[in-house]
């Protein structure tokens, strides 16, 4: 649904009071408080799709939980971890700080 653009794909896919933070680390940009609410997550994914385009999305697990590794020409640049209750999204931890994600770098 992120990659096809299609909010009302991911309105579905999340809780309406499902939460979204970033960790940019101060290193790179992200979104500085909370987002709140499946509706508005899902305008800020598309918002970030067409700023990122090239992005490569592998589905892995991380921390125990479902999530997306995002790599540029073979560069992790962000991971995603997901808590789903009842079949939707109710929250979603982003980590962009170039120093958290050197372990994925090495793992690939």
């Amino acid at each position: 649904a992120w990659e096809t653009k299609d909010i009302t794909a991911l309105v579905g896919l999340l809780d309406p009071a499902a939460v979204m933070v970033a960790d940019g680390g101060g290193a790179v940009g992200t979104v500085p408080h909370p987002v709140e609410g499946g509706a508005r997550i899902a305008r800020y994914m598309v918002a970030i799709a067409d700023a990122a385009p090239g992005l490569e999305l592998l589905e892995r697990s991380v921390n125990g939980m479902p999530g997306l590794v995002a790599r540029r020409a073979g560069v992790v640049v962000t991971v995603a971890a997901f808590d789903v209750a009842d079949g939707h999204v109710t929250r979603i931890w982003v980590v962009r700080n170039p120093e958290k994600l050197r372990l994925w770098a090495q793992d690939g």
